[in-house]
């Protein structure tokens, strides 16, 4: 903000004027001043009272105060209150700020440049053997997010995803539909494809617990393990009975084939997995999202198991007498990693080895940034190690963006069994959640059906994104449909309501020319201007900590300010003109910097509501 570093630079200067010394930047740190006192920014002197040679904080505060007064004109008055000076900064230069604002393009965001970094940003990884549920949308939301604020802080991004393609799951998909589904197509059935996958997902699982169930009760075999103690025998013959499932022997046998390049199997594999992709678009069209490229495991494993094979030639990496490939990293604090199985096969680590090696091929990426829950946590440590030691240069400081879980007021979710919450599902019913909150408000029956499904569809998306992108991405979170929706509160469409209501106040004045140069304006507005004026800060904040929650929460912060003002001052009705053309202007900025806020959280806002 550039009156808190006019102030800084001031504050330093005062104490070099008065006490003969150099203070360094960091100890002249300028803040929002408290709301229960007066003025608008504050700085501590306590950090360099030694050197001005003060024992008295108060005193200290108040010389530098009365230089202040006299040689800075951004400060109208001051007042100390211990150690802290708070600065009143004077009407006419928070005018001209918002005159600074108003024409300022793409205020808040830096150009991105032939010189910008590169950040490439991964974020949704499904798998194809279910469709999305709400676990991806918050993935998918962030990562989006992120990727525009990125952008508006003036680096290049490539926004990418690697698709779980290949794998015993998926055979498990295929067995299931060749088995039960009679030959079910997306069309046949009337589902998308990634529902139709995901129903033989589940299916699977349903047969598969009822032979585990079988073999543990009738199977001589098994009932005969034993372990240490009562859990481990039962924890023993379950992996036993697991093991020894005719459906689960099945599903591997048909992954060796795939592995093996099996044509039919392939057939399967490809038909199947392109009935998920045309699901999986329409999902993201949906959510408003997209990739500017896609990775796919299927092409990615083997470029993995050569690079592991290459480390192993050097010596990164060691095999063991049973011929898997390991990696040893208790040198480096942690423990033995596997790369490749004894039979060759890949892990999920050999896979992501591939996909880096082929986006370093494609991209001159300077940060690789990985959108994945904290239950991933220990993986990219191990893939940060094991990509340095493979000689990459960005591996070592790749980023994990590791975020909560996210779940219902009933629970978590688990695939298998069926009991996520679909992310078309809970897509449409708030969108229908948002139709009928409009529909009791009645103000919106002068618009066609096209215009109203539209609304339902902004509002309703943007409750659900705000909801999930507003809280901090590290922390767990429980999703409440009920509380999203709310038109009151740290909401969506609270923010996409006070919007829509700026521009019809724009509708309704027309084109007011009247100046304002010389408008003496009200504390409210002082405080509002200023809080535009943080707007940039808050984006760059946002880029360097990763968190598009400090943008979600500021605009909150904004709209609740401005609908005090809005509710405490005429606008239209003010009877001179200067101040009505200034607060019209006003709230001009607001909504301005509202749609962009909202525009980085890839949120919507309707012009009418």
């Amino acid at each position: 903000m550039e009156i808190e570093q006019t102030l800084a630079a001031a504050v330093k200067a005062a104490v070099k004027a008065l006490y003969g010394v150099e203070i360094g930047d960091r100890q002249v740190q300028v803040s929002p001043t408290r709301k229960e006192f007066e003025g608008h920014l504050t700085v501590m002197v306590f950090p360099f009272m030694k050197q001005c040679g003060k024992s008295n904080p108060e005193e200290l505060g108040r010389e530098i105060g009365d230089w202040l007064t006299a040689n800075e004109p951004l400060v109208a008055k001051y007042n100390v209150i211990k150690g802290f000076l708070n600065m009143t900064v004077n009407s006419s230069s928070w005018v001209e700020k918002l005159k600074g604002i108003a024409a300022t393009a793409d205020y808040g965001c830096t150009p991105v440049t032939d010189k910008s970094e590169l950040y490439m940003v991964e974020y949704a990884s499904p798998n194809t053997n279910k469709p999305l549920h709400l676990g991806h949308l918050r993935n998918i939301l962030l990562g989006w997010s992120l990727s525009r604020i990125l952008e508006a802080n003036g680096y290049k991004v490539v926004k990418t995803n690697i698709v779980n393609d290949r794998g015993i799951h998926i055979c498990k998909s295929m067995l299931a539909w060749l088995k039960w589904f009679d030959g079910a197509t997306p069309l046949s059935s009337g589902k998308k494809g990634d529902h139709l996958i995901g129903d033989c997902y589940v299916s699977f699982d349903k047969h598969f617990k009822a032979e585990v169930k079988e073999l543990l009760a009738n199977d001589p075999e098994i009932q005969a393990i034993q372990g240490e103690n009562e859990e481990k025998t039962a924890e023993r013959r379950k992996a036993a009975a697991e093991e020894k499932s005719p459906l689960m022997q099945e599903a591997r046998e048909m992954l060796r084939k795939w592995e093996a390049g099996d044509a039919e199997v392939r057939g399967l594999w490809k038909k199947m997995n392109d009935w998920v992709y045309a699901g999986f678009d329409e999902t993201y069209a949906t959510m408003g999202v997209g990739f500017d490229k896609i990775y796919y495991e299927s092409n990615t494993y083997l470029v993995g198991k050569e690079k592991v094979l290459e480390g192993l030639d050097k010596g990164i990496f060691f095999r063991k007498e049973d011929g898997s490939v390991w990696a040893d990293l208790t040198a480096d604090g942690l423990d033995q990693k596997i790369l490749l199985r004894k039979d060759g096969t890949s892990v999920y680590m050999t896979q992501d080895i591939g996909t880096a090696k082929l986006r370093y091929d494609d991209y001159p990426i300077d940060h690789m940034i990985y959108v994945v829950g904290n239950e991933q946590n220990y993986h990219f440590q191990v893939l940060a190690l094991l990509l340095d030691k493979l000689g990459f240069k960005w591996g070592k400081n790749l980023v994990h963006f590791s975020y909560g879980m996210v779940e219902l007021p009933n629970g978590k979710m688990k695939s298998r069994e069926g009991t996520v919450v679909d992310a078309d599902d809970l897509m449409e019913a708030m969108i229908e959640d948002a139709r009928k909150v409009a529909e009791e408000s009645g103000h919106l029956q002068e618009m066609s059906d096209e215009e109203r499904k539209n609304i339902y569809r902004i509002v309703g998306l943007g409750a659900l994104k705000y909801f999930l992108l507003k809280v901090n991405p590290v922390n767990n979170m429980v999703f409440n449909p009920a509380e999203s929706i709310d038109f009151n509160g740290n909401t969506g469409p609270f923010i996409q309501y006070t919007y829509a209501r700026i521009q019809s106040l724009l509708r309704k004045a027309g084109d007011d020319t009247a100046a304002w140069d010389d408008v003496e304006i009200t504390p409210k507005e002082e405080g509002i201007i200023q809080q535009l004026l943080n707007f940039p800060g808050i984006v760059k904040e946002a880029g360097t900590r990763f968190s598009p929650a400090l943008i979600a929460n500021y605009s909150y912060d904004l709209v609740k300010e401005y609908n005090q003002f809005y509710h405490d001052y005429q606008i239209l009705k003010e009877e001179n003109a200067s101040k009505r053309a200034f607060r019209l202007e006003l709230s001009r900025q607001v909504g301005r910097v509202v749609k962009t806020g909202m525009n980085l959280l890839g949120i919507e806002v309707p012009e009418r509501m």
